[in-house]
């Protein structure tokens, strides 16, 4: 019999400082795969704050288009998301003054079967659009949900070239401020 081996978990560098792609090598067998989706020591090596707070999922239909969305300080959070069902286009956009980034957005495919992460630090916002649904997104933060420092900016004003022309939205995302608009409290620190 061969011993057990923990799925390869690995942290890549984006363009955007803190962004961070994470990938795991999913170990199948005759019962479905087996996928690690967190490791405290590599998160650690790689200076990402570990200390979740809450941890949500959605479930979004095709076409649908969330965010971009964060959380203003002192309620600022890192976010760790991936897609258990589905796929989605998902996206962070700096928003920290000072950062060599700043504007600039990092665009990935996260899907059930390409298991793949993002890890989205402070200061960046987070959306997404569903290019096969149903999709199931987990989002791991590292502070609560604070409705009153709930923020966002206007899906289509950042450059992304989403899947989708038309979206389905909330009357919220709808209406967020368009980044030109937005004056960020959020400063890079690197």
């Amino acid at each position: 019999m061969r011993a057990w081996r923990p799925s390869l978990f690995e942290i890549l560098k984006t363009a955007i400082p803190g962004v961070r792609e994470l990938r795991s090598a999913p170990r199948p067998d005759s019962r479905g795969r087996f996928v690690k989706t967190f490791h405290a020591d590599s998160f650690a090596e790689h200076g990402l704050a570990t200390g979740f707070r809450e941890q949500y999922y959605s479930i979004s239909n095709a076409g649908v288009l969330r965010g971009l969305h964060f959380q203003t300080p002192p309620a600022d959070h890192a976010k760790l998301v991936f897609c258990t069902a589905g796929a989605v286009l998902d996206v962070a956009l700096d928003l920290r003054l000072g950062s060599p980034a700043y504007g600039r957005h990092v665009a990935l495919t996260l899907s059930a079967e390409n298991t793949a992460q993002i890890y989205i630090p402070p200061g960046c916002a987070h959306g997404f659009c569903v290019t096969e649904g149903p999709a199931t997104l987990v989002y791991a933060t590292t502070t609560e949900y604070a409705p009153r420092l709930d923020a966002g900016v206007l899906w289509n004003s950042a450059g992304i070239d989403w899947p989708v022309e038309a979206p389905t939205l909330s009357e919220r995302d709808a209406g967020l401020p368009s980044l030109g608009d937005f004056a960020s409290p959020f400063t890079f620190e690197g």
